[in-house]
């Protein structure tokens, strides 16, 4: 059993990335194997509309026809076991390579002929043919009340949405309040208060972190279900 782990921060060492390995940590001691990757390792383009994919008789089979470094990471994904993406909120949105390699990932593996679910307003069918549990892992800047004021809830669900619609199974879960810097005396930032960061990063991070490894294992088990 493989899963393929998305960092999709430009940092591989913060409050995403943390929150990743615990997920793989929760995993890899669940008996599975885990492939970590840096989305920003690579360069790459969201969906060009060429509709490769959406061809009559179309050899994709699920895999993105445009061709540059995302191309064997989607491979990966796609005929990965578990799908793991993280990534921290840029402008209340997950970063743009987040976004592309999902934009990738997604729209080759939706099929339009199959049966149109009036609930949900989306087709019920995919061109894999079969599930992959996935999970979306968030960090933020923004406290509990932030949270909620800037909608987040409503984006994790749209995020949400999509892939359980076309993996059949997806968790998310989050972190906020992230220390952000190791120096804050350096940083222009008087609206993020150094103290509460830290005391946050201190209290209720290990809380997220376990989290996060809670939900590999229960990742692994719903890949055994599956399978």
């Amino acid at each position: 059993m493989k899963a393929v782990i998305i960092n999709g921060s430009p940092r591989k060492n913060w409050t995403t990335a943390k929150m990743l390995k615990s997920t793989m940590q929760g995993i890899t001691d669940a008996g599975a194997e885990a492939e970590w990757i840096n989305l920003y390792d690579n360069a790459f383009k969201g969906c060009v509309s060429c509709f490769a994919c959406k061809l009559k008789n179309s050899k994709c089979n699920g895999l993105c026809a445009f061709k540059d470094p995302l191309t064997p990471i989607l491979e990966k994904s796609i005929n990965a076991d578990i799908i793991v993406i993280g990534s921290p909120i840029y402008f209340d949105f997950p970063t743009g390579p987040v976004r592309s390699y999902m934009e990738r990932l997604l729209f080759p593996i939706l099929s339009y002929n199959g049966e149109y679910d009036e609930k949900t307003r989306a087709m019920k069918s995919n061109i894999l043919k079969r599930k992959i549990p996935t999970a979306m892992i968030y960090t933020m800047g923004q406290t509990d009340e932030g949270v909620k004021e800037c909608n987040y809830p409503m984006m994790f669900d749209a995020n949400a949405k999509f892939m359980k619609q076309l993996f059949g199974y997806c968790e998310t879960i989050y972190s906020n309040n992230a220390y952000q810097f190791s120096d804050y005396s350096k940083i222009d930032i008087a609206e993020f208060a150094e103290p509460i960061r830290a005391k946050y990063r201190d209290e209720e991070l290990p809380k997220d972190l376990e989290e996060a490894y809670e939900l590999g294992k229960r990742l692994v088990q719903k890949a055994k279900e599956f399978n």
